[in-house]
Order: structure tokens, then C-alpha cells, then sequence
């Protein structure tokens, strides 16, 4: 052990290893008291989660039939960051910060890989972990406490994510056509306010004259906000299915669930993107692809923009929190077996933690893969048109971006692509939140104390928390101040966890697994990003939900 680093005693190992090592006699003493007994995290009964230590292995191939949390991960990414938010990204800035979006991807896998070293090496879940690091405690430490508070509030974005699901679906597949007449009212009032907004410019429209001055007298009230039926039809069958497969469901039908829904959509658009070059209006140069590395920020709220890029894209706070659970259920902590001071455990360690790694930067590979493609389509297509996806009109904007490929056909494939991609995201972050309630019932000590209590919990909480997200859209279909509170939230806890991931580093990692300069330089450079993304998260978020607030 280095100096650094406090001896840490081997009363853990005295006893079998489970998977999630309870505190040492030293770690326990300083808590308030000790917490329950370690849960297994052999959920699911899946092949791949073993009961007996293992030699990681050492082909390319074997260590890429071990790879699978990532891939659960990247399912995520993709859905609701890359689709979304990375796109109006590109509608808004153009080509100017791919050089971002590059780095963004990158930077954050170093406290990804530190946070997933320390849970695999100790045998503990994310929650566990955190509440290892210093701090005020009551019942539990700080950083738990503020994981609950960010964890309500970013439940809230499980209901927005369901209800564009339902949304998508409802446009490409109406019932009764409710949904379909309000987007065509609102595009109505749009075309209509904006003409009057324009009166004075006397803009020609259509046919040439001035369709502003021929419009009667402003009448403009509210926007058209009624209540339809087809989205949350929708909506509710597949809340009904993500329960039934959730509960049913193993760790090995989510790694393949998720990946088979992501690559789906991300093929038809790289598919899309390498098409548009055949259109002279939509085509990339390489001055293009150029001027977006010049490390540059786009005028006017550039700035803005860019923070918020780097806060959004690559794994963000929930992710972070949410990889461990999936390495844990994959089996590298078990593999691994108890650390001791043998020669065995330490090459064990080390092979099972280049699994982690290659785990960690493949999945990043795919996540950026598709965040470039995603990038630039908006940035070519809709950056071009001066089309920005926000409010109800999200999906029909986002269309538009496969139109000049695929035509009349471009509604339907942008819609299952996106049905795929979306859908995944819900159905990965609800199995992750249910593995991590249920866990924190445990740690917490809410009435869980072992293995079977986690394992039950987590099975209930796979069924209810798609009906919780489900009633958050149907209490609000635009629930703007809930999603600006999970926006504040996450802010918040990406430099929490990076303060975790240099603690583990310094204090709680064994001398013959510590990381060299190169790495610790770059997990430094990673929580500084976190820190300077977080701070800016804060203060804009907090500037937004003052204003749905309090009317400011």
C-alpha cells in the first residue's frame, strides 16, 4: 500500500465472498451503524453471472464475449441525449463544435472506469460505494442523500420519455387521430403568429404578397394545448409491455433488448447521413468537418450552447450511478473474487479490469459513433433550414432530417428508428432505477436486509416504475419544471461523482492496481469538465425554473 492510502484490513475476506463485500470492523465503527448484510447480485439467475472465481480472459475474443454493461449504457445515451439533444445541438450551432462533442464523449469515461473499478475490486453496488466517502452522515453519508434527492427528480423525466414514445407512435399509428389534428392546429397557429410577427417586414409568403396584411385583425389566443387520446393509448400499452417484459425479464434479455434497438436506428442513419452526400443542397465538405475542429464557439450564446452540450452528451449522472449495477450483474465483481494480498488476486484484478475498460471505451465508441451521425445530420439538414425540434413539434422537426433521402417514406422509418431508440432509453433507465431503489432500500435500511429483500424489490419496483412514469405525463403532457428540476439535479451530482471517482483513486484503490500519470491526469481533466458543466447546469437550470416558478 502506498502512503497515501489507509490500510484496510482483511476481515471482509475471512468470510465468503458474495459479491458485494460488507465493511471492514474499521469502515463500520465510523459509520452510524452497520449497514445489512450483502445482497448478491445474482438477480436474474443469468449464465453469465457466476457464483465461483474466474480467470478473466485474455483473447480479443473472449474478452469481447465478456463486454455487455456498456452496451446497456450506450442504449441509454443514445435515446434520449444523442437523439435529441445532440441534434438540436447541430440545428443550432452548425458544424462549429464537433470538436465538442468529440471530446465530451471521451473525457468522461475516466470516472466512469474509476467509479466501476472500485464497486468491482470491492464487491459493492454504486449506492454502497458511495457511501463510503467522506463525509457528514446521517443514517447514511452526504453523497447518498443527495443521489435520493436526484433520483425523485429525475424520475420525472421517465414520464417525458414514455409520452414522446406514445407520441411517435400515435402520429405513425393513429387511433382516432386526435394527436395528428393538434399538431396540425399547432402548426396552424405557428404559421399564423408568425405571419402577424412578420406584418411589418411586409415578408412575401407563397405566392409572393404580403399574406400578413391580408390576414384579419389579431385574434391570437393561446396555443392549441387539448387533451388527446391516441398518444396516451400508446403511451400505456407500452408501459403495460415494458412492465410485463421488465419483470419477466434477465440481465441478458436487457443487453440484448436494448443493443438490438439501438443499432437499428443508428444503422438507418448513417445510412441516411452517407446518402445526403449524394444531394448537392445537403452534402458535408471537408471544410465542413474542418471548421468544426478548430476548437471554436459559435457566436451570439455559443457559449451557452456548448456547456450544455458537454453536460449532455456521453454518460451523465444517472449513467454513472447506473454502470456499476450492470457490471456487477455481468459477473466481473464475483470473477474477481475477494481482494487479499496474493499474487492470484492481483492478476485476476488487473485482467478483469482491462474487461471493464474495454467494456467501458467500446461502448463509448458506439455512443459517439452515433452522436457524430446524429450531429451532423442535424447540423446539414436542419441547421440549414433553420428548423429547431423543441416542444410538441420534437418529432415531426426531427423527420425532416431523413426527408431529402427517404421522401414521403422518411415519417415511417424516422418513426420506428426513433420508436427504437427512445423506447430503449425507457426501458433501460427503468430497469436501472428499479435495480437501484431496491438497493438503496438496503443500504439505506429501509426495511431490506438481504439478498432476497433486494431481488423482490427490485422485481416489484420493474413493475411499478413504468406506471409511475406513465401517470407523470398524463399529469402534465409538457412537464417543463419537472424536467428543469431533474436538469438542476444531475447538474449538481456530475461533480459529486467526480469527487468520488478521486477519492476511490487516491484513498481506496490497491497499490497494484493504482493508474498512472497519463490516466489520473485525464481523470483529473475529466472531473474538472464535470465540475465546470455541473456549475453551469446549476446556474442555468436554476435561472429557467425560477422563471416556471415564479413567472420571472
Amino acid at each position: 500500500m502506498s502512503a497515501d492510502q489507509p490500510a484496510r484490513p482483511s476481515a471482509p475476506f475471512e468470510q465468503p465472498f458474495v459479491s458485494l463485500a460488507a465493511p471492514s470492523a474499521v469502515e463500520s465503527a465510523s459509520f452510524s451503524s452497520n449497514l445489512p448484510g450483502p445482497p448478491s447480485v445474482d438477480l436474474d439467475g443469468d449464465s453469465q453471472t457466476i457464483d465461483q472465481i474466474e480467470n478473466p480472459p485474455t483473447t480479443f475474443t473472449g474478452i469481447l464475449g465478456r463486454l455487455g454493461p456498456g452496451l446497456i449504457i450506450a442504449a441509454a445515451i443514445v435515446g434520449s441525449g444523442e437523439l435529441i439533444a445532440t441534434t438540436k445541438t447541430g440545428a443550432a450551432a452548425g458544424f462549429t463544435l464537433l470538436w465538442l462533442i468529440l471530446i465530451g464523449c471521451v473525457i468522461k469515461v475516466f470516472c466512469q472506469v474509476e467509479i466501476g473499478r472500485f464497486t468491482m475490486t470491492e464487491g459493492r453496488t454504486a449506492i454502497d460505494a458511495f457511501n463510503q466517502v467522506p463525509g457528514p452522515r446521517l443514517r447514511v453519508n452526504w453523497l447518498c442523500w443527495y443521489w435520493l434527492v436526484m433520483y425523485v427528480a429525475s424520475t420525472a423525466q421517465l414520464g417525458g420519455i414514455v409520452g414522446v414514445v406514445g407520441q411517435s407512435l400515435a402520429i405513425a399509428v393513429p387511433i382516432t387521430s386526435d394527436y395528428n389534428r393538434l399538431l396540425d392546429e399547432q402548426n396552424q397557429y405557428d404559421f399564423v403568429k408568425k405571419a402577424y410577427e412578420d406584418k411589418s417586414k411586409s415578408t412575401p409568403i407563397l405566392d409572393g404578397s404580403p399574406i400578413a396584411q391580408s390576414l384579419p385583425p389579431p385574434k391570437i389566443g393561446p396555443r392549441p394545448q387539448t387533451f388527446t387520446y391516441d398518444d396516451v393509448t400508446w403511451s400505456a400499452l407500452v408501459t403495460i409491455a415494458t412492465a410485463i417484459m421488465l419483470v419477466i425479464g434477465r440481465y441478458g434479455f436487457v443487453q440484448n433488448a436494448s443493443t438490438v434497438m439501438v443499432a437499428v436506428f443508428t444503422v438507418v442513419s448513417v445510412i441516411n447521413l452517407i446518402a445526403l452526400q449524394s444531394h448537392a443542397d445537403w452534402a458535408i465538405s471537408w471544410e465542413d468537418i474542418w471548421s468544426g475542429l478548430k476548437f471554436q464557439i459559435p457566436p451570439g450564446n455559443g457559449l451557452t450552447i456548448a456547456l450544455a452540450t458537454f453536460g449532455i452528451i456521453g454518460v451523465g449522472a444517472s449513467e454513472l450511478v447506473a454502470y456499476p449495477y450492470w457490471c456487477l450483474e455481468k459477473g466481473y465483481a464475483r470473477a474477481t473474487g475477494p481482494r487479499d494480498n496474493t499474487a492470484a488476486w492481483g492478476e485476476r484484478a488487473r485482467g478483469w479490469l482491462r474487461v471493464l475498460r474495454w467494456d467501458a471505451w467500446v461502448s463509448m465508441g458506439i455512443y459517439t459513433f452515433a452522436t457524430i451521425a446524429f450531429y451532423l445530420t442535424g447540423a446539414t439538414v436542419l441547421h440549414r433550414q433553420n428548423l429547431d425540434p423543441g416542444d410538441q413539434q420534437l418529432i415531426p422537426t426531427l423527420m425532416e432530417m431523413y426527408k431529402p433521402v427517404f421522401g414521403t417514406a422518411a415519417i415511417y422509418i424516422f418513426l420506428l428508428g426513433a420508436f427504437a431508440v427512445l423506447y430503449s432509453t425507457f426501458f433501460v433507465a427503468t430497469a436501472g432505477n428499479a435495480r437501484m431503489a431496491a438497493d438503496a432500500l438496503r443500504v439505506f435500511r429501509f426495511g431490506v436486509t438481504d439478498a432476497a429483500g433486494v431481488k423482490r424489490w427490485t422485481r416489484i419496483l420493474c413493475g411499478v416504475l413504468p406506471f409511475v412514469a406513465l401517470g407523470i405525463y398524463l399529469w402534465n403532457k409538457n412537464p417543463v419544471t419537472l424536467v428543469l428540476i431533474s436538469g438542476l439535479a444531475q447538474a449538481v451530482m456530475l461533480p459529486m461523482l467526480g469527487f468520488a471517482a478521486l477519492y476511490y483513486r487516491y484513498y481506496r484503490c490497491d497499490e497494484r492496481l493504482r493508474p498512472g500519470i497519463a490516466w489520473t491526469a485525464c481523470l483529473w481533466i475529466s472531473f474538472g469538465g464535470l465540475l465546470l458543466t455541473g456549475g453551469w447546469g446549476v446556474f442555468k437550470n436554476w435561472d429557467k425554473l425560477a422563471g416556471q416558478l415564479f413567472g420571472s
